[in-house]
C-alpha cells in the first residue's frame, strides 16, 4: 500500500508540475465531471435480463422504479459537455497556426481514431465469440447495441465541432442570443410532434431536433469563449432553464426521465427533446457562474491529478466503458442470474447490488483502457492497408449492431 501511495504522490507532482499557469482548470474539472457521468449513467440504469436460450437482453430499473428517474437529471450531463466543447473550440480556434480546414481535419481525426478502433475490435470479436465461446447471438446483438450506443454523441459532435467557425461568426455578431433561435426551432418541432396535430405530423420529423438540439449548448460555450455570456446571463440561464424544466414536466406531461426507458413510445434524448435544452440551460448557467470556485478548488494538486488523468482518457471512457460492463455480464450469463448483473432489475436488492458492481466494472475500464488508449493516437506507423481493414471492420460492426445484417 505505502508503495502505491507514493507512486499515487510522486504521480500528483508530476501532473502539477508539468500544468501550464494558463491552463483554466475550471474548463478541465467541468469536463471531468461530464465525462465520468457517462459511465457512471450506464452503468446505473442499465441492466440485462436472461431469457430461456441463455441470451441476454438490455433492461432498465426505470422501468419498475420510475421515481429514479431524478439520477437521470443530475447524471445527463451532456448539455455541460458540449457547453465545455464550445468553449475550447474557441480557444484552439483562435491559436490555429494553419488554415481553418487543417484545423477542424486535425480535431476530426482525434475524435475518429477511437471509435474507428473499438468497432474494428468488436468486428473482429463476434465471429470469435459466437463461433469459437458459443456466445448466443441475440447477447452479441445485445452488446453491440450497447458499444455503439455512446457513439452517436461522437458522431453528433463532430458535426457540431465542423460548424465551429459559423458557431463563432454568430457569437460575435449576436452573444449569448445566438443560442436562442435553436432553442425555438426544437420548441417548434417539439410543438408539432407532441401537439394537438401530433397524428398528422410524420414520426421522421423529430429527426430535425438533433442538431439544434445538440449545438444549443455548443453554441452557448462558443459565445462564453468569446466573452459574451456574462454572469448575468449565466443567472438567467439557470433560472430560466430551471422554470422551462419544471414546466414542461408539470404541464406539459414530458416523460421525466432524461435517459429512454426500454418499453416506453416517448423518449427526452433520442432525439433531444425541449426538456434536454432546458436542462443544458440550467446546467450551463451553474457551470458559469460556479467557474472561479472550480477553478480554485483545482489548484490542489490532490484534486488536480485525477481531473488530467480522465481528460487524457476521454475517448477511451466514451468507447469503451460499455464495453468494460460487458466483459462481466457476458461470462456471468453462463451462470444463470447473477444480482445486481444478469437478472430483472425490479428489486432493491438489484439496486444495491448493481452499486456493489460499479467498482468492478471501473476496474475492468481501467485495464482495458491500458491497451485500448493506444487508438487514441496518431496512426503514424499505420500502413493504408491496415487502416482500410479497420474501416470495413467498423463498417460492418456498424451495420450489424443497427439490425441491418
Amino acid at each position: 500500500m505505502s508503495a502505491l501511495a507514493t507512486m499515487a504522490r510522486r504521480t500528483t507532482r508530476k501532473i502539477e508540475s508539468g500544468t501550464p499557469a494558463h491552463r483554466d482548470r475550471a474548463i478541465d474539472g467541468l469536463r471531468a465531471l461530464a465525462l465520468l457521468a457517462v459511465p457512471t449513467g450506464h452503468w446505473l440504469l442499465g441492466g440485462f435480463t436472461l431469457s430461456s436460450d441463455g441470451a441476454i437482453h438490455n433492461a432498465s430499473p426505470l422501468g419498475t422504479f420510475a421515481g429514479l428517474a431524478p439520477v437521470s437529471w443530475v447524471l445527463q450531463m451532456l448539455g455541460i459537455f458540449f457547453l465545455v466543447g464550445g468553449y475550447a473550440s474557441v480557444l484552439s480556434y483562435r491559436r490555429r497556426k494553419g488554415s481553418t480546414r487543417a484545423w477542424l481535419g486535425g480535431r476530426l481525426a482525434r475524435l475518429g481514431r477511437p471509435v474507428l478502433g473499438v468497432t474494428a475490435v468488436w468486428a473482429a470479436l463476434l465471429p470469435v465469440l459466437h463461433f469459437g465461446f458459443d456466445v448466443p447471438v441475440d447477447t452479441l446483438r445485445t452488446a453491440s447495441t450497447l458499444v455503439i450506443q455512446p457513439l452517436w454523441f461522437v458522431g453528433v459532435y463532430t458535426v457540431v465541432t465542423a460548424l465551429t467557425p459559423l458557431c463563432v461568426r454568430a457569437a460575435r455578431r449576436l452573444g449569448v442570443w445566438a443560442a436562442a433561435p435553436l432553442l425555438g426551432s426544437v420548441a417548434v418541432v417539439d410543438f408539432l410532434r407532441y401537439g394537438p396535430y401530433a397524428d398528422a405530423v410524420p414520426s421522421w420529423l423529430s429527426l430535425l431536433n438533433i442538431l439544434p438540439g445538440w449545438l444549443f449548448a455548443y453554441q452557448l460555450g462558443v459565445s462564453w469563449g468569446e466573452g459574451r455570456v456574462t454572469r448575468r446571463h449565466a443567472r438567467w440561464l439557470l433560472i430560466g432553464g430551471a422554470a422551462l424544466f419544471a414546466a414542461l414536466l408539470l404541464a406539459f406531461g414530458y416523460p421525466a426521465s432524461m435517459v429512454g426507458v426500454p418499453g416506453e413510445a416517448r423518449t427526452n434524448s433520442h432525439p433531444p427533446s425541449l426538456l434536454v435544452l432546458a436542462l443544458a440551460a440550467a446546467q450551463s448557467g451553474a457551470a458559469i457562474l460556479l467557474r472561479d470556485r472550480l477553478g480554485k478548488l483545482l489548484k490542489r494538486p490532490a484534486l488536480w491529478a485525477p481531473v488530467v488523468v480522465v481528460n487524457l482518457s476521454a475517448m477511451t471512457i466514451l468507447c469503451w466503458h460499455q464495453t468494460a460492463m460487458l466483459t462481466a455480464a457476458m461470462p456471468a450469463s453462463y451462470l444463470g442470474e447473477v444480482p445486481g448483473l444478469v437478472g430483472a432489475p425490479d428489486s432493491v436488492g438489484w439496486i444495491l447490488a448493481r452499486l456493489a458492481w460499479m467498482p468492478v466494472f471501473a476496474g475492468l475500464l481501467v485495464l482495458i483502457g491500458r491497451y485500448a488508449r493506444g487508438f487514441e493516437s496518431p496512426w503514424a506507423g499505420t500502413g493504408p492497408g491496415r487502416r482500410t481493414l479497420a474501416g470495413l471492420l467498423a463498417a460492418g460492426f456498424a451495420v450489424f449492431a443497427l439490425g441491418l445484417a
